[in-house]
Order: structure tokens, then C-alpha cells, then sequence
């Protein structure tokens, strides 16, 4: 019989509505049932993709044994941590202090008031590589709640008081010294040999490699830029079949990837290939787009989360080939071309290898045919499962990638797919003026959206502004950003990353620092200037500086985990303009719509003529009926240009 998440709106949750485990829901309902029973809460936080969720699932939670176990001393509470990102950054921070270290699945036990008196992550069904077995672990906690009281609320208040404490984020703005000092720090981390940063795994730095694009003068910048995106793009972790990139490598050369493809990850790759603005950067944008239209993209016009990294119970099984298999498909001519080129020496199991593509074919018509009959034999194979919620958050980064890939690479069907995931996030996740956090198969879920989903959403109107000019999309963005600075902003002036009306947790969480995805604070940042930009309105950029400097002392500490806002300090530094591109439609706009976009940090708009509704349009248009572009800085204008080479800075791309 289906448990109670057979009702769940999230994918995981829906994953283990046929486990023999009673799941419930995160809720006071729960807890109500813990205090009732008198037992401690049992947590298992994860997400759709994860492969050792899975991996934990058919282990632990499949096994009838492992089950009444759990049934017996616990209430089981299961989360998606991309559905309840709050959730899991409060008990993220406790397992990492706690343990050391963190990762997914999570495991956490808590007591009736949600504090956590143990955290670990993934637990094998037996003894295996130093780990007990869950089952050890399970006996053990319940012989110290049922006979050590005192010991669990020692090491729970401990907890509690760790998570409670008050941090503040105050600092002095980021100067044009600290940011030649961060990427100084940043040279020091990098891989000379294979790009990126420290060892494996290693991790689509997307948002340092915005910084680095931003410091066109900057030769170890650029070097450190250019080195990471071709290693990427040319490596295991970029599909050379049908585009996209995996969520990381586990190695250091980009040859094996950790499978799961997430969206998060390809909507800020897909725009920074994109603006990097190189032939190969321009193929891997194209992809990128066309892969993310034809693999996540939603009925709705929303984009799903995630790829599977699993397929027939076995990671990367959809993806690798071994020699004989493109043989097969390919015969022997082309089969051993293409074990040539794509290097399928063995790199994963089994004799299997992902596909890299170290150097460009010499014959483009032969891979393309080649390309096409490998795409079609793997369209046969069992395919890994699709996450298909939709997340507000990284809905907004896909709008801001495909609209910059759709103008830059003149493919304006990925400035549509940008415009119908706006209007279904304005339709479907705004509710009462209010975001939230996900939905599926258009129907919203019930979490409220937290800060990263109001400044990635705000940012994603906002680039929709740019590329149309509708005042629609601008007064959908300042309604967000009002909503954020009331009910997300902390008193030192930066933010917290959940509402100050939403579900009281064990703590209320506020991290500035980048992930894989831009935090909520940063993201915000971005959103905020950019409003200013089109606006003119002062306390959007006051707001921005102060939440700025608040992250100023860890992006002196540890650039790698500031980098986007160290993208955004950048272009402040530099005076990065505002660009208005106005005329009528045609190859002259276009192009010059195309270098304003290249220039680091710049708000670009577009329109047909002047506009009243957005302050960077007023009293802007045409020369004598010509497409002119408007570069300018605090609303104020250099003269009309009519030739994209004429504004664009010398050393840029």
C-alpha cells in the first residue's frame, strides 16, 4: 500500500510512496505524532537525482526488515531538499558540524523541538568500509533516547545553540584591490593542467568564470577562463552527443562525470558559453539551449529540475560506450573513427567510457553524421527518470541564460522558451503577490519560495525586460524585489534566505555564499542592480551595496564560494553602463545588440523606439531611422553610436 506521500507533489518524495517505511511529510503534523508516541524524529533528506538516495532507498528503505524497524522507533519524516532548501540548509549546517563533512542523502535525527542529537549521511544496509550498518546505527539511538535522556538533550541544546546563534554581515565595500587579490587567490587554486580549481570532484565554477569574464584587461583572468571552459567543454562532463553538462566530475580532467544533469548547472552554462564568445563557446551554448528545450522543458513551458544520473539501476549506463558497442552502430570505419576521437579507452566501468572531444574533428560533415546515428542508438536505451517539479530559482537563471544564448547566437526560439517560463512562473508560482517555491505539471506546491527563488526570478523578469522592453516584466520584477527587502532583509542590511512570515525552523538560515547555484543574497544583488539600471531608483542600488559589503569578508576569505558576487563588486568597480539598443528590428540592431551584450557587467535593453515605462529608453531612439546603442552610466548618456565596434571595449571578445 502507497504510504502518505503517495499525494507529494515533489518527484523524490514520490519515489518512496511504495516503501514499506511510513514516510511522512515535513510538518507540525509529524511532530504532533513524535510527541503523541513519544519518540525521536527520524530525517532522510534528499533529491530525485542523487544517486546514493537511490542507492540508500533499495538498500534500507525497500528492505521489509530496515522498515519496521524505523515503523517501530521513530516517526520517518522524508524531504526533498530541493523542494525545502531551508530544511536542509539548517540540518546540512548541523551534519557538517557535527561530522565534518555533508553530502545527500542526509541523516538526521531530531528531538520533539526539531533539534538534531545525531547527523550522518549515506548508512549501507551491512557493515562495509568502516561504516555501521543503518540498522546498528538505528539500535544505538534508540538505546540513548529510550535510556539516556539527558545525554540526548545535552547534545541537542548543544546543537540547537549552535545553529541559534546570531550572525551578522557587516564589511567595508569590495575595492578594486581586494578583486586583484581574489583572483590572485583564485590563480593559486587553479588546475594549469585540466582548468578549474583544487582537485576532484570538481564542479562547474560558473560564477568565478562570470568574474574572470569580467576582467577583459586581466591576463591570468582570461587564461584561467579560457583554460576551464575548453577543459569543460571538451571533457566527459559535457555530452558530446546532445548537449548539456553533468552536475561534476569525480575526477580532476573532466572525464567522468557524476551523471546527473541538473538544470541549475546548464541555465548558467548555456548564457556563459554564450557571452565567452568564441566559435567553440558558441557551438556549446547552441547545444546547451537545444538540449535543455528538448530534455527539460515542461508542457507548461516551466524547465524540470534534473536528470537521473541512474538508468536500469546503474549510474552513467545511458551515456558510456565501449568500442565494440559504436562499432555496431557505426560500422568498422566509422566505429574506429570515432573510438579515436571521442577517446573510448576504458575511462569508466566495465571497459566503458564517457565521450570526451579533446580536439575538433577535421571532418565536421562525418561527426555530424556520426553524432546523429550515436544519438539515435541511445534513444533506445532505457532512459534515466526526469525531475520534472519545477523550481522558481532556477527557472529565473534558464530565462537569463537563453535570453543572452538566444540574441548573442541569433536563435530567438530560446528567447521564446525564456518568455513562456516567465509567464508560467508570473501565472503559476506567484500567488497572492507572493513566490512559490515549486510546482508540477502545473500545480503549485505548497512551500514558499525563499530569497534565491525572489532574486533569480526577479533577475530572469528583469533579463526579460531587457530583451522586449515590456514594462510588464520590469514592474514584475520590482514587485519581487519590494517583497524581498520586507520580508527577507536582516538589520545589518543584508538578507536572510526565508521570510520573516514563513515557518519558524531551529534556525533561520542565511548563507551569502555561492554553491552550485548564486545564493539567494547574491542573486538578489544582480536582480537589484539591474533594476537600477532600468530605473534610475537609488534604493535598489543602495540595497545592493549594502547586502554587498555584508559579503565582502568572506569573499576576501574565499572567493570560490563569492564568486557571483564578486561578479557583481566587479562591475561596479569598472562602472559596467547601461546600454540602451534602439531602432528598428534587422541585422543593424542585432548587431549591435550582440556587442552591448558582450560587454562585461552591462544592463542591456532593447526596443523599437522610446518608452516612458522604462527610465533607460526615455527620449532614446533611431538615428535619422537607424539603429543607435546609448551607453550609459547613472542615466547618463554618451553620444549615440550607430557601429558596434565604436563602444566596445578593445580588449573584449
Amino acid at each position: 500500500m502507497p504510504n502518505r506521500l503517495s499525494t507529494a507533489t515533489s518527484p523524490y518524495l514520490l519515489q518512496h510512496a511504495d516503501n514499506p517505511v511510513d514516510w511522512w511529510e515535513w510538518g507540525d503534523e509529524a511532530f504532533a505524532e513524535a510527541r503523541r508516541r513519544g519518540v525521536p524524529i527520524f530525517l532522510s533528506v534528499g533529491y530525485a537525482a542523487c544517486h546514493w538516495c537511490h542507492v540508500m532507498a533499495h538498500e534500507s528503505f525497500e528492505d521489509a526488515a530496515t522498515a519496521a524497524q524505523l515503523n517501530t522507533e521513530f516517526v520517518c519524516v522524508k524531504v526533498d531538499r530541493e523542494e525545502r532548501p531551508d530544511v536542509d540548509a539548517v540540518y546540512m549546517e548541523a551534519t557538517v558540524a557535527m561530522t565534518g563533512h555533508g553530502g545527500w542523502p542526509m541523516t538526521v535525527v531530531l528531538d520533539h523541538d526539531g533539534s538534531p542529537f545525531f547527523t550522518g549521511t549515506y548508512f549501507p544496509d551491512r557493515p562495509r568500509g568502516g561504516q555501521p550498518a543503518l540498522r546498528q546505527v538505528l539500535s544505538a539511538l534508540t538505546e540513548a533516547w529510550r535510556d539516556r535522556p539527558d545525554d540526548v538533550r545535552r547534545a541537542a541544546g548543544t546543537v540547537r545553540d549552535h545553529l541559534a546563534r546570531e550572525v551578522s554581515l557587516t564589511g567595508a565595500a569590495l575595492t578594486a584591490d581586494d578583486l586583484d587579490a581574489a583572483v590572485v587567490a583564485l590563480a593559486s587554486d587553479f588546475d594549469r593542467a585540466h582548468g578549474g580549481f583544487g582537485g576532484a570532484p570538481k564542479f562547474p565554477p560558473s560564477m568565478v568564470l562570470e568574474l574572470l569574464r569580467r576582467r577583459p584587461d586581466d591576463d591570468a583572468a582570461r587564461r584561467m577562463l579560457d583554460g576551464t571552459l575548453e577543459a569543460m567543454a571538451r571533457g566527459g562532463i559535457h555530452d558530446q552527443l546532445a548537449g548539456g553538462f553533468a552536475r561534476y566530475s569525480v575526477d580532476a580532467g573532466w572525464v567522468v562525470p557524476h551523471f546527473e544533469k541538473m538544470l541549475y548547472d546548464n541555465a548558467q552554462l548555456v548564457g556563459l558559453y554564450a557571452r565567452w564568445g568564441t566559435p567553440l563557446g558558441d557551438r556549446v551554448a547552441a547545444g546547451t539551449a537545444d538540449w535543455m528545450l528538448g530534455e527539460l522543458r515542461t508542457p507548461d513551458g516551466g524547465f524540470a529540475s534534473a536528470l537521473d544520473a541512474d538508468s536500469e539501476g546503474e549510474e552513467g549506463r545511458f551515456y558510456v560506450w565501449t568500442p565494440e558497442q559504436l562499432t555496431d552502430v557505426l560500422g568498422e570505419d566509422d566505429g574506429r573513427w570515432a573510438t579515436g576521437l571521442f577517446e573510448v579507452t576504458g575511462t569508466f566501468e566495465h571497459g566503458s567510457s564517457t565521450l570526451q572531444l579533446p580536439r575538433d574533428p577535421e571532418d565536421w560533415r562525418r561527426f555530424d553524421d556520426v553524432r546523429r546515428r550515436l544519438l539515435a542508438a541511445r534513444g533506445q536505451r532505457v532512459r534515466p527518470e526526469r525531475d520534472d517539479k519545477v523550481v522558481a530559482a532556477w527557472n529565473g537563471l534558464a530565462i537569463c541564460g537563453l535570453v543572452d544564448a538566444g540574441r548573442l547566437l541569433g536563435r530567438e526560439e530560446y528567447v521564446d522558451a525564456a518568455l513562456a517560463a516567465g509567464e508560467f512562473l508570473d501565472v503559476v508560482h506567484l500567488v497572492d503577490g507572493r513566490l512559490r517555491r515549486v510546482s508540477r505539471d502545473g500545480r503549485v506546491g505548497g512551500p514558499a519560495g525563499v530569497l534565491e527563488d525572489y532574486g533569480a526570478v526577479a533577475a530572469g523578469f528583469l533579463a526579460l525586460c531587457g530583451a522586449t522592453a515590456d514594462e510588464r516584466w520590469l514592474a514584475g520584477a520590482t514587485n519581487l524585489l519590494d517583497a524581498a527587502l520586507t520580508h527577507f532583509r536582516a538589520d545589518d542590511g543584508g538578507f536572510f534566505d526565508t521570510p520573516s512570515d514563513g515557518e519558524r525552523l531551529v534556525a533561520r538560515p542565511r548563507d551569502p555564499g555561492d554553491n552550485a547555484s548564486p545564493s539567494g543574497t547574491s542573486a538578489t544583488i544582480h536582480a537589484l542592480l539591474a533594476a537600477h539600471a532600468l530605473t534610475g531608483d537609488g534604493r535598489w542600488r543602495d540595497a545592493a551595496d549594502e547586502a554587498l559589503a555584508g559579503v565582502s569578508e568572506l569573499a576576501r576569505r574565499a572567493p570560490r564560494f563569492a564568486g557571483w558576487s564578486l561578479a557583481a563588486a566587479q562591475s561596479l568597480v569598472d562602472g559596467a553602463p547601461e546600454i540602451a539598443v534602439v531602432g528598428p528590428g534587422g541585422p543593424e540592431r542585432d548587431d549591435l545588440e550582440r556587442q552591448a551584450r558582450r560587454w562585461p557587467g552591462a544592463v542591456v535593453v532593447v526596443a523599437e523606439g522610446p518608452s516612458d515605462a522604462v527610465l533607460l529608453l526615455e527620449g532614446r531612439g533611431p538615428v535619422d531611422g537607424t539603429p543607435a546603442a546609448y551607453v550609459c552610466r547613472g542615466n547618463v548618456c554618451d553620444h549615440p553610436v550607430l557601429s558596434p565596434g565604436k563602444f566596445f571595449p578593445p580588449s573584449g571578445r
